[in-house]
């Protein structure tokens, strides 16, 4: 913490010291008219510059790495950051957090301007109109956080703008019940050597959802019993959100920049079940009406100094507060049955800098360091039926903390003109503590993790080009599944009773490790003459100390009688594998054969093949949690010849298949899909209309949990679509 704060007090000094660069310190001739002799001629000179595109980024990129600017975000008129996403290749969303190459949502870096997104970020609350660009990552770097096993995603918040800015963007959309607005106003000015930016969003959503859940499982008393329930579950809220930012420039060598960020929102849940079949005796869900407030704000600083044409220095520092409140009460024949409340408090530091030098035209060399620490507080009571559940429990504070210190250094090489290199060394060390009842566990990690990055170009343009990869990266355990609060079954909730496999309860494991990860890289890419691209590549993950969650009897201390628990623990070793194809480009210059080389048409596909093993587990099917064997995804937009029409369509698809999760459960999925439409009118450069359809024409989707007892459950959904309409201004 000591280090910290020095760091803390050196950035700000340096930024309060800085002062800019006045007119009569600049050397003699400097800014001043240069005379010239009378009648002389003055030379024709033009300058000519253009915007690179994503692909031109991309390619130049010294990591492997996918970039998706403005015109991407705003094709389909997306309200929310997650729905952009679950377009991209090899990116897929569940239960709203994206996750790269089939691996769940943990294994996937989510950045915001280079930083660790903080706890409980809503990418479903962040609106594409607040985002310059979207960056994806395959492998780790030196100069990020090392917790990127399959990728990482880097959100970067629009920047200050050089001119004046008024941007206003008006929507409706509908999904069920009835419409729902939002809107996004973007403010930027220059003042002198201020630039300042002020984008606000507000939105409303809502939803509604409908399931069959269907059990067998052993009863109240013992017995096996049946159950069949229809649910209703309408969803509805209202938030919103802004990321100010002011750059200001000290001097022609020094620049401060302010990034703040604010998110805000209440949301409903109501769930309403209807009894198709059930046995005596069997556990059923109860209505409920949940409702609750979650607020997130960050505030960063960024101070960046080049001293000459070869040495730059950049200090950075930040702040975050996230909470959420909850307050949940369920019914049983109309009346109260039990009542939670409570509350999550996540609070963070961080500080970070880096050192560059050029050592020559092609070399650059990069040190730095990066501090973060993290804590988080939770409060929970439950009463049934008026009593409290676990009263050695309820109201009690648990908290956990983790405090990260890192070091690094890159070299970043371009060896020829053919070759470069991208070397890095990280070394972390982590810290957690989790505290509870009186108790603290303390464990500590230590990670190193080195990566190496090389290219080849394979013609002097570097048209085609082989990348390849060798990192170390890990996972470290989320601080909620440290917490060692219990939390009861909500189908067996009295504790002098015993529960089922199939509805355990739950609680965190203070001893988690963090999982390693060694992972290897290669992709062949082809950039077309006419800006489209294909990519073909491959990755191999091996990883430690796996964490899982494992459902065991126990004698616990909240109950007289023995429970099942399920607990994350460090289960296994694992392999993961695959195959990434990517193609994108005008539909002439990709199929020549068959499309005329002028017409307006972009094609777009992807497809992906993954593998896993789990070492603890026999097969088949002993993949990793929730990665599918395949995934594919398919896109056009066409611009209609004489009119200001702009359309185009996407479609995501993922087979069903079974993980085998123990020896004695596993799990099915059934495919997924999702069909994406859009039009656009520009009406003039000041002016658009869009109309879109989020999951047209959905599927229905069922997941089953099976034991090697016979029993088991499933959860079967209709799915429904989204369709929004879009009024786009420029002020």
């Amino acid at each position: 913490m000591r280090a910290f704060v020095l760091s803390a007090v050196a950035a700000a000094t340096l930024a309060l010291c800085a002062s800019p660069a006045r007119a009569q310190d600049l050397p003699p001739g400097v800014g001043e008219p240069q005379q010239r002799p009378a009648g002389a001629k003055l030379d024709r000179v033009e300058i000519t510059s253009s915007r690179q595109s994503d692909t031109d980024l991309r390619r130049k990129a010294t990591v492997a790495k996918q970039i998706y600017g403005r015109e991407e975000m705003d094709k389909y008129g997306d309200t929310n950051v997650a729905d952009v996403l679950k377009r991209l290749p090899g990116v897929d969303l569940a239960g709203g957090a994206p996750r790269m190459r089939g691996l769940g949502a943990g294994y996937t870096l989510i950045l915001i301007n280079g930083d660790p997104a903080p706890p409980g970020f809503q990418l479903d609350q962040l609106s594409p109109a607040q985002v310059e660009r979207i960056e994806v990552t395959k492998g780790p770097t030196a100069d990020q956080s090392a917790q990127a096993v399959a990728g990482a995603i880097n959100i970067i918040l629009k920047d200050a703008p050089r001119v004046t800015q008024r941007d206003l963007r008006l929507g409706v959309g509908y999904s069920a019940v009835r419409p729902t607005p939002s809107a996004t106003f973007t403010f930027g000015e220059t003042l002198g050597p201020l630039a300042l930016s002020l984008p606000v969003s507000a939105f409303e959503w809502r939803s509604q959802n409908e399931a069959t859940l269907a059990r067998t499982m052993p009863g109240t008393d013992g017995k096996p019993a049946s159950s069949v329930q229809h649910q209703l579950q309408p969803v509805w809220g209202h938030g919103f959100n802004s990321a100010p930012r002011v750059n200001w420039r000290l001097s022609d060598e020094e620049t401060l920049s302010l990034q703040g960020f604010a998110q805000r929102g209440n949301w409903n849940n109501r769930q309403l079940y209807r009894n198709e079949a059930v046995t005596p005796n069997a556990s059923i869900d109860d209505d409920a009406y949940s409702h609750g407030i979650w607020q997130n704000l960050r505030a960063n600083a960024q101070y960046v100094n080049r001293f000459s044409d070869s040495q730059r220095v950049e200090l950075k520092a930040g702040a975050g507060d996230s909470k959420s409140i909850f307050d949940t009460q369920t019914y049983r024949a109309g009346a109260d049955q039990r009542h939670t409340v409570g509350d999550n408090h996540d609070r963070s530091l961080t500080q970070a800098g880096k050192y560059a030098q050029l050592l020559g035209d092609a070399h650059s060399l990069t040190l730095g360091w990066d501090l973060e620490w993290r804590k988080r507080n939770e409060e929970r009571t439950v009463t049934e039926l008026g009593r409290p559940q676990l009263p050695e429990f309820d109201g009690q504070p648990f908290g956990a903390r983790i405090q990260r210190q890192a070091l690094f250094v890159q070299d970043e090489w371009e060896l020829s003109p053919q070759w470069s290199t991208y070397l890095g060394l990280r070394g972390e060390r982590i810290a957690t503590e989790s505290v509870g009842l009186g108790e603290e566990v303390r464990n500590t990690s230590r990670v190193i993790t080195p990566v190496w990055h090389l290219n080849y170009k394979l013609d002097a343009k570097g048209r085609d080009l082989i990348r390849a990869s060798l990192t170390r990266s890990y996972k470290a355990p989320d601080l909620n599944a440290l917490l060692a609060r219990p939390a009861l079954s909500s189908l067996f909730p009295d504790a002098g009773m015993a529960n089922t496999e199939l509805a355990p309860d739950r609680v965190g494991n203070p001893g988690l490790k963090p999982e390693l990860a060694t992972g290897l890289d290669i992709a062949f890419e082809k950039y077309l003459a006419g800006g489209g691209m294909i990519s073909v590549g491959g990755f191999y993950r091996h990883v430690n100390e796996l964490i899982r969650s494992v459902t065991t009897l126990e004698t616990v201390s909240w109950s007289p009688v023995q429970r099942y628990v399920s607990r994350p623990v460090n289960f296994s070793k694992a392999q993961s594998m695959g195959l990434e194809l990517e193609m994108k480009g005008r539909a002439g210059e990709l199929l020549p054969a068959l499309f005329d080389p002028k017409l307006a048409l972009n094609l777009r596909a992807a497809l992906n093949f993954y593998h896993s093993r789990v070492d603890a587990v026999l097969g088949p099917n002993n993949r990793l949690d929730s990665q599918q064997p395949w995934s594919a995804n398919l896109g056009f937009d066409y611009r209609v010849s004489g009119l200001p029409l702009n359309m185009g369509a996407s479609l995501a698809y993922t087979p069903g298949y079974a993980t085998q999760q123990t020896a004695v459960q596993a799990l099915e999925i059934t495919r997924t899909r999702s069909l994406d439409m859009f039009a656009q009118w520009a009406f003039s450069r000041q002016l658009s209309l869009r109309v879109s359809a989020n999951n047209f024409a959905p599927v229905q989707t069922r997941s089953a949990t099976l034991l090697a007892s016979g029993y088991g459950s499933t959860s079967t959904r209709e799915g429904r679509g989204w369709f929004g309409v879009n009024l786009e201004m420029k002020l």
